[in-house]
């Protein structure tokens, strides 16, 4: 494998950049909006799962009412 100068990796990495297509703000933000509205419906729905298995293990325990 051919070694490559510092100077090389610079330029190529700098090529690579220039192919990256950045979000706008919007995008940005509307992506961030969606990952938090996602995290509070799943941590709901877990909430919801991990109370349904609570009040199943107490019935097999005899632990429920």
């Amino acid at each position: 494998m051919a070694k490559t100068s510092p100077a090389e990796f610079v330029r190529q990495v700098r090529q690579e950049v220039s192919k990256v297509v950045w979000p706008t703000r919007r995008e940005a933000t509307i992506t961030t909006i969606m990952v938090f509205i996602m995290a509070a419906v799943m941590s709901v729905f877990f909430l919801g799962v991990d109370q349904l298995w609570s009040w199943i293990v107490g019935l097999l325990l005899g632990l429920g009412a």
